[in-house]
């Protein structure tokens, strides 16, 4: 499956104003909040792996020339 750098920063984007709204009361919000968090390390890494593909593709062209 595919998914769009911008796609990726609207749903980090979504999940952020999420956690800075939650309020944890008890086990059920804890785990959300738990959830969320993950969520938001896998959307991250994925723009880092994102970034560092284009700037390495950039480099090699670069080389290549």
């Amino acid at each position: 499956m595919s998914i769009s750098k911008r796609t990726v920063e609207t749903l980090l984007d979504l999940v952020e104003v999420k956690l800075s709204y939650m309020q944890v009361s008890d086990r059920e919000d804890q785990r959300e909040l738990s959830q969320l968090e993950s969520c938001r390390r896998e959307l991250r890494g994925l723009i880092g792996a994102a970034s560092h593909e284009k700037s390495r593709r950039g480099s090699e062209g670069i080389a290549a020339h």
